[in-house]
């Protein structure tokens, strides 16, 4: 069976490549390896949701499926007083993420390994910040809505990138369900940005 990107130890050899990308205005320089998502480019889903997402500059952040780590990397930086958690069930990505902050001189964020909200448990946020494992599957990702439905404060947004062929208008359903404002603040190229406010 070939590995995800979801797959907690990834056995597959290592293959590191490094990148740089410009994000909101800001230059960042990223090491990848194999066995993760999207290890030679930001995605455009991510680079979509990076464009499309408002952080404040005390926000509370959390990055869940955090890959090798430019969704909250950029959100640390966008929240300088803040404080962003970057969350990936990946050790490898997260291990990624880890050396990525350091390079990038990121301060005011942290990388937790663990499924879904686990290593979070507990805490709270303004904002929440995902580029879901579609191939993780429909139960996997609905339950890491409810979970970061739960973990937001009143009045703090989640922020979802998805493509429509992979199920965005079943993830505006499922967002209606829990929060009272689900909006559709970025589409392209089949990608939609869901923002839900709770």
């Amino acid at each position: 069976m070939s590995e995800h990107y979801y797959t907690a130890r990834p056995e597959t050899a290592h293959d590191e490549a490094v990148f740089t990308a410009t994000l909101r205005g800001m230059d960042f320089k990223f090491v990848t390896d194999s066995a993760v998502f999207s290890r030679e480019r930001v995605d455009f889903g991510s680079a979509l949701l990076i464009e499309a997402m408002q952080i404040e500059q005390s926000d509370t952040v959390l990055d869940l499926g955090c890959g090798y780590g430019p969704i909250g990397m950029t959100a640390a930086k966008l929240a300088p007083q803040g404080r962003v958690y970057l969350v990936d069930v990946n050790e490898r990505a997260a291990a990624l993420a880890r050396r990525n902050l350091a390079e990038n001189g990121v301060t005011n964020a942290e990388v937790r390994t663990g499924d879904g909200l686990e290593p979070v448990q507990g805490l709270t946020f303004d904002k929440v910040l995902t580029n879901p494992p579609i191939r993780a599957g429909k139960q996997t990702i609905y339950r890491m809505i409810d979970d970061a439905h739960e973990a937001l404060k009143p009045g703090g947004s989640i922020y979802v990138v998805i493509q429509t062929k992979q199920g965005a208008p079943s993830m505006k359903k499922k967002l209606a369900e829990l929060f009272s404002d689900v909006e559709d603040v970025e589409r392209q190229a089949g990608f939609h940005v869901f923002r839900a406010v709770k």
